[in-house]
């Protein structure tokens, strides 16, 4: 695996992966095996596998946990290594948002509800991060997991938008045992929120079977809610049925529609989503 640091590193280095199509993977490190399922699915779709390792400071709100995410950079390079990544690009922030940069990307529509009302600029940051490295990496695919669900409806929205030559493809959410997302801020949990914090996925899959007996929307909603304060948490962002495509809240169901949800536990915000 290459592993290269510079715009002008990857220029090189993108010019001389050879012939075939190529994935890329972006994260922002602290790999689990949710990162690795990414990984393996790009392996199957593309000749050559790309990743990035950026922990981008314009997605994080002043009050938010930028300064204390979790970095294990030699890891992270060991992991995708080990999985059979072919290139490995990790700018520093000066690289990416050099003296005088002055453009956003803004997605407008699917960003201004859920994470976007609770998280404000969080999709600024990401839809501007998300474009430079499409631009840079020049891949055939971009994966994304569908955890951060609504982030990858904007990243869709915006590739589109922009011409952008790259077909963005989601990949299931990977989950512990006990259904709990994996997510690099699990590592936030002590203990005893670990264990309560399984009640979010349960709340959800409860919603989920309800909707679908013919139980009202705003019934399974009140009971999936009821359940996350009875679990343990203390903060309730959001725990909706959307519309999958244009993340609009609905109040019955019908079409191809998404249960998503963000709560506090213990001093950690999760957030999580299933299909319907």
């Amino acid at each position: 695996m290459q592993i290269v640091r510079t715009s002008e590193e990857l220029t090189r280095t993108r010019a001389n992966l050879g012939p075939g199509t190529l994935a890329l993977v972006p994260t922002m490190g602290a790999l689990h095996a949710g990162h690795m399922a990414l990984v393996e699915e790009a392996k199957r779709r593309a000749d050559k596998v790309a990743a990035t390792i950026f922990v981008n400071p314009t997605q994080f709100g002043a009050n938010e946990d930028f300064g204390r995410y979790p970095r294990r950079e030699a890891d992270d390079a060991r992991m995708l290594e080990d999985a059979g990544c072919d290139l490995l690009w990790m700018p520093s922030i000066p690289d990416v948002y050099p003296d005088g940069f002055a453009t956003t990307v803004h997605v407008s529509g699917v960003t201004e509800r859920w994470e976007g009302e609770a998280r404000p600029g969080h999709f600024d940051g990401v839809a501007t991060v998300v474009a430079k490295l499409l631009v840079s990496v020049r891949p055939d695919f971009a994966l994304f997991g569908e955890k951060d669900f609504q982030q990858l409806v904007a990243i869709r929205r915006m590739v589109a938008d922009l011409n952008i030559a790259a077909q963005i493809l989601g990949v299931p959410t990977v989950r512990e045992a006990d259904g709990l997302a994996l997510s690099s801020r699990n590592a936030y949990l002590s203990p005893d929120d670990r264990e309560r914090a399984a009640a979010l996925p349960r709340a959800l899959e409860y919603a989920r079977g309800t909707i679908l007996d013919g139980t009202s929307v705003q019934l399974a909603l009140d009971t999936g809610r009821k359940a996350l304060v009875e679990g343990g948490f203390s903060r309730i962002d959001y725990f909706a049925l959307v519309d999958a495509t244009t993340l609009e809240p609905l109040e019955t169901g019908s079409g191809t529609m998404r249960l998503i949800a963000a709560a506090v536990i213990g001093t950690t915000r999760l957030i999580d989503n299933i299909p319907v």
